[in-house]
């Protein structure tokens, strides 16, 4: 029974980070997930939230000096994290799998992957003129 009641709790995780459309931190997917259904504790969407991005159903994105965020859209991609509100964005550039083997040669370290994280100002705080 505490299976399918961990697979409810996961599916209700998922589709939250799914609808969000944000690229939310674990505590946003908590909130969110909160108002819909008030049992659901911290510790078991932050877990859920850890176990789907191991897994490869979610995509953990890296925040230097901030909340990791989690998106919904698992192909391999770049994000842009507006400097000015924080918000987090999918990047339109092409995912360059060369770039994997340019520290091996240097290295002789075995690369795995990569993530690119771009700084900018978003459209919405560049128009609000926050470009402080």
């Amino acid at each position: 029974m505490a299976q399918t009641r961990q697979t409810v709790q996961k599916e209700i995780i998922r589709n939250a980070v799914a609808n969000m459309h944000n690229h939310p931190t674990a505590e946003a997917v908590y909130e969110a997930v909160a108002t819909r259904h008030p049992r659901i504790s911290k510790a078991t969407v932050y877990r859920n939230l850890n176990q789907m991005a191991q897994d490869g159903a979610i995509l953990r994105v890296p925040v230097p000096n901030g909340a990791d965020c989690f998106d919904f859209n698992i192909r391999k991609h770049y994000h842009i994290r507006c400097e000015v509100c924080g918000c987090i964005f999918d990047a339109e550039a092409p995912y360059r799998e060369e770039l994997d083997h340019l520290p091996r040669q240097s290295s002789g370290c075995e690369i795995t992957g990569h993530s690119i994280l771009f700084y900018g100002v978003c459209p919405q705080c560049k128009a609000a003129g926050s470009q402080s």
